[in-house]
């Protein structure tokens, strides 16, 4: 394995290489910072491309726009409250509140620091550890997925403020959300009081971009923001050392793991494992009263878990040929355009142009950390326009992102549906984090749900399958505490 390492290090270094991956990052930042601009956007933009291509350059190419993409999600969730991706919902929480309180250059420095920490991780674990995960990924069906999702959902209980059935409401409005269009299994209309508009359902992006994004703007107009102060500058400099963020160590070793679990089952995704990370350090934390009002622990686990699921979606993909998402499936046709076949093949007959791969994804953290600086530097120019001339600014960038997702003027409208949905919550105490929890889980816990009782008869099996009772009982210690610290809160 060392000869296939160093044989995969001489190929990234070369000048094709190293140009591939500085465009893929560049185009991957550009798209995640956008809202509704994502990593699949980019890379199905730049697939042309790859084409006169040799298959290692191609690859870390389009490698580079995924990881970029995933981590400037958070530069705009952290500086204006959208998300750039779905994989930053769970930055907003701690983030935007950081930049509330005049410490952006920090949250920044947090965001970017562990997301490459948590890519590195990944890396290693795909250079080293393919097989081995892929084989642990194999061994979860529909009943593992769906006590997965019940797990997620066990998070609502953590992050429903400080009235848990207001939070248990909100979470149920979200599955509810879910279940709005078409009923994938019998092809029926649900929840659609006879229009042809809701009969597609509702997508994740412009529930994301209205729930954060256009409530926020509500709440600044009502905040008559023509009187209002430009935000805080951000100075990059000194934000946020290494140092710091090692007496993290457990939180990012834990988000990690966890990342790389979720990322290598197909069909989850880097939303999924940053709110699992973000529940998981919430309950486990010394200080969970700071989570939601600025807490760089918070802040570490959500960025640490997302990108550590991107190298890990690569491991069914290269070592089992099963993509793990949108992502790895565009990847994968970018394989077998170059003449390529995932599986055992990869790793022994086209082990140089493989191991290249699996090394320069490593490589590309590190540039990414160096880029990252300076993109950080270019998007926080927004900080110095005032919030009068910014808001509208943001408003037609949050437009174009939702109409973008489906290229639909409904989703524009959706996008508004739920800033007002969002805004009015918030004004009756109501958290929309428990409604985010629930739009992303629902659809995945249904299907299971589905595929369980259609295979085993009933759900009744997941009480005989180790890794069942597992998450079930880590869910049900969930619970208690989530009900346990909101008590507490009202009991003060």
């Amino acid at each position: 394995m060392l000869e296939n390492i160093l044989a995969g290090l001489s190929g990234v270094l070369t000048i094709d290489s190293l140009i591939a991956m500085v465009i893929g990052l560049a185009v991957g930042l550009s798209f995640g910072a956008l809202p509704g601009l994502n990593s699949t956007i980019g890379i199905t933009l730049l697939l042309p491309v790859t084409f006169t291509l040799s298959p290692a350059p191609a690859m870390l190419m389009l490698l580079g726009v995924y990881c970029g993409a995933t981590y400037a999600g958070s530069i705009s969730a952290i500086l204006i409250k959208t998300p750039g991706t779905p994989a930053a919902a769970a930055t907003v929480l701690d983030g935007y509140p950081m930049t509330q309180q005049g410490k952006a250059p920090r949250a920044l420095m947090i965001a970017l620091k562990a997301s490459v920490v948590g890519g590195l991780i990944s890396g290693v674990c795909l250079l080293f550890l393919a097989p081995q995960v892929a084989k642990v990924a194999l061994k979860f069906g529909s009943p593992e997925y769906f006590t997965l999702t019940i797990f997620g959902l066990s998070i609502i209980a953590s992050v429903s403020g400080n009235n848990i059935f207001k939070g248990l409401a909100m979470g149920f409005f979200g599955l509810l959300v879910k279940c709005i269009g078409v009923d994938p299994q019998q092809g029926i209309y649900r929840l659609t009081f006879g229009s042809q508009v809701l009969t597609r359902g509702v997508d994740l992006v412009p529930a994301l971009i209205g729930l954060f994004a256009v409530s926020e703007l509500f709440t600044q107009c009502e905040k008559k923001i023509a009187h209002l102060q430009a935000p805080p500058n951000v100075t990059i400099k000194h934000a946020f050392s290494w140092k710091e963020l090692f007496s993290f160590k457990f939180t990012v070793l834990r988000s990690a793991i966890m990342g790389i679990i979720v990322g290598a089952c197909p069909g989850t995704g880097s939303a999924i494992a940053s709110f699992l990370s973000y529940g998981t350090a919430k309950n486990t934390s010394k200080h969970p009263e700071e989570y939601g009002k600025g807490s760089s622990e918070g802040l570490v686990a959500s960025e640490t878990a997302n990108n550590a699921v991107t190298g890990a979606t690569l491991i069914p993909m290269l070592t089992l040929g099963i993509p793990g998402d949108g992502v790895t499936a565009i990847l994968m046709g970018a394989l077998t355009i170059q003449g390529l076949s995932p599986g055992s093949q990869l790793f022994t007959k086209y082990a140089p142009m493989t191991y290249c791969v699996l090394v320069g994804f490593v490589v590309i953290q590190i540039l990414m950390y160096f880029m990252g600086i300076g993109s950080i530097k270019l998007f926080s120019y927004l900080t110095k326009i005032p919030y009068y001339i910014l808001m509208p600014m943001v408003f037609v960038f949050c437009m174009v992102g939702a109409y973008a997702c489906g290229t639909s003027t409904i989703d524009m409208l959706i996008a508004v549906i739920f800033g007002l949905i969002a805004y009015i919550a918030s004004k009756f105490g109501y958290s929309i984090t428990p409604m985010l929890i629930g739009i992303v889980l629902g659809s995945i816990c249904e299907q299971n749900v589905v595929k369980t009782i259609g295979v085993y008869g009933s759900l009744s099996v997941i009480l005989t399958r180790p890794i069942c009772l597992v998450f079930l009982a880590i869910s049900v210690v969930f619970i208690v505490i989530g009900v346990r610290n909101t008590y507490r809160k009202g009991a003060k």
